[in-house]
């Protein structure tokens, strides 16, 4: 089969391990392969994925092959497959705009970005990179808060005419004036903010659900979150964080059997911890009462490779839109974007959204359930105000 090209914005650890992950599971057989929530769809294997354009804005990236830039600092994620041949695609330097927080100059080189001298390129020219270079999706992998800069990106990809996979929490596919855009052009996209394979989100995600079908009434829950990577060390600006949060907690509310007041709830990043590296570790409390209004409360600690977690997500996305690229569907991949990520223009359990997906793989039409809404935003609908 022919490879699935894709470009990429932001060289950073979730790009390193999304690459790596092409060669390491290159002489994999299907039972061999651990870590993959798919080893085939639609006949694309993760080794039928390459690299052909990618930005970056630090100066020990830019100009140099994919291959190397991966393995450059500042990335400190986890090398699982260091032999990467030479690509033939050299880094280009990408738009900074907001790209870059002030307070980075103000660690060692080793933990942080580094400007490149680099002229920046203009729009005309990235969307000339990304014709030239085949790429039929681009991957945003910008830092938290890249607000104007994946603003940026998302129009060079429709002026481009290719699929975007918004990895970040700026809303893209959950803006209605962005997603109708992409419609319009009938460009795939799926966004925004990826959920882990195994991390934070989805774990509790997946205990929000669980209280909720075993009648246990949810009254407090927080997530705490440290990390040593430039991901972590960037949000220490706390201005950059305003979507983060909001998508954190919506992933959470959007399951609970009742949202709960702001004060009852807390989910985001908290601090940075340079020797952490690439691992984060994840706090998670719920507070609760079952039977008899008796108390009861859980506390969790997860410790996981940020990147690795992310690439096994990234990679499943990858497919999807390549899916809807021969299928010639374009707009927003409601079903891979619910169960992918955490901010999606709908959400649904994740029960629901794998049944959707599932069914998205084998191109079958399937009536979708009704997203998730709570009461409070039901007595709110216009329907409501007129009883």
């Amino acid at each position: 089969m022919s490879k699935i090209k894709i470009a990429i914005t932001g060289i950073g650890n979730c790009a390193s391990s999304l690459l790596q992950g092409f060669y390491y599971y290159g002489d994999k057989k299907a039972e061999d392969a651990i870590g993959l929530m798919h080893w085939s769809i639609g006949g694309y294997k993760p080794s039928d994925i390459e690299v052909v354009a990618a930005f970056d804005i630090d100066g020990r990236k830019v100009g140099k092959d994919v291959a190397e830039a991966i393995f450059a600092e500042p990335n400190c994620t986890a090398v699982f497959c260091p032999n990467i041949p030479q690509t033939g695609v050299t880094v280009q330097m990408g738009k900074i705009l907001d790209g870059f927080s002030e307070h980075m100059r103000d660690y060692d080189p080793k933990h942080t970005f580094i400007l490149a001298d680099d002229p920046e390129p203009t729009q005309e020219k990235v969307v000339q990179i990304l014709r030239e270079s085949g790429a039929e999706i681009l991957l945003n992998y910008l830092p938290v808060g890249s607000e104007q800069a994946t603003h940026f990106y998302a129009e060079c990809a429709l002026e481009a005419g290719i699929a975007l996979i918004n990895n970040i929490p700026v809303f893209i596919a959950s803006n209605p004036t962005w997603a109708k855009r992409f419609e319009e052009k009938n460009i795939p996209l799926i966004g925004d903010d990826i959920k882990a394979q195994m991390g934070a989100t989805i774990t509790h995600r997946a205990l929000t659900d669980l209280f909720r079908k075993r009648g246990v009434k949810l009254e407090r829950t927080y997530q705490l979150n440290t990390g040593g990577n430039t991901d972590f060390l960037n949000m220490l600006n706390r201005h950059r964080l305003v979507s983060k949060k909001e998508s954190k907690t919506e992933a959470i509310q959007a399951v609970t059997n009742q949202r709960l007041d702001p004060e009852n709830i807390h989910v985001g990043p908290s601090d940075y911890v340079a020797w952490q590296k690439d691992n984060k570790l994840c706090f998670i409390r719920m507070e609760g009462k079952l039977f008899g209004d008796v108390p009861m409360n859980l506390e969790l600690r997860l410790s996981v490779e940020d990147s690795p977690n992310s690439a096994g997500v990234a990679v499943d996305a990858i497919r999807f839109v390549k899916l809807a690229l021969e299928r010639g569907q374009g707009g927003v991949l409601y079903a891979p974007s619910a169960y992918l990520c955490k901010h999606p223009p709908r959400q649904y359990t994740d029960d629901e959204a794998y049944r959707m997906t599932e069914a998205f793989i084998d191109n079958k039409l399937v009536e979708s359930p009704e997203p998730r809404r709570h009461r409070q935003e039901e007595d709110k609908s216009p329907a409501a105000s007129r009883r």
